[in-house]
């Protein structure tokens, strides 16, 4: 376990998706800040300073690789770690989001307790990287 008040950045724009990342972070102790779309996220990091986000890849207004990219290209966000929350699964996917940027990656459907191990993981700084 590792919340101590950890707070995560929730950037989601399915209703559905977003009440069960939420019901799953809640459930395991982290406070969760969320933005419909790249564009809020952006917006919120600076208020909240989250201690990890989880980026959806298609989004309205700004998506998670635009967002992912402006995150790593600020030097007061690039240190927050991005785990990209996606329904892309295809062969190569997994390779190609983290090499945009992102810090790990989690296919959707979720798996809760693949999620909460990748998320604790990354907090702790010892990332592996993929679900």
């Amino acid at each position: 376990m590792c919340p101590d008040g950890k707070k995560v950045l929730l950037v989601e724009d399915n209703l559905m998706n977003k009440i069960l990342v939420r019901e799953i972070l809640t459930l395991n102790g982290y406070d969760i800040i969320e933005a419909k779309d790249g564009l809020e996220a952006i917006k919120l990091i600076a208020e909240y300073k989250p201690d990890l986000i989880l980026m959806d890849i298609q989004l309205p207004e700004m998506d998670g690789f635009t967002a992912t990219r402006i995150i790593k290209a600020n030097s007061l966000t690039k240190d927050i770690p991005v785990i990209a929350l996606t329904a892309s699964a295809m062969k190569g996917d997994e390779e190609m989001i983290l090499s945009s940027g992102f810090d790990g990656y989690m296919a959707k459907p979720i798996d809760v307790k693949r999620l909460i191990d990748l998320i604790n993981d990354t907090i702790r700084g010892k990332a592996a990287p993929s679900s």
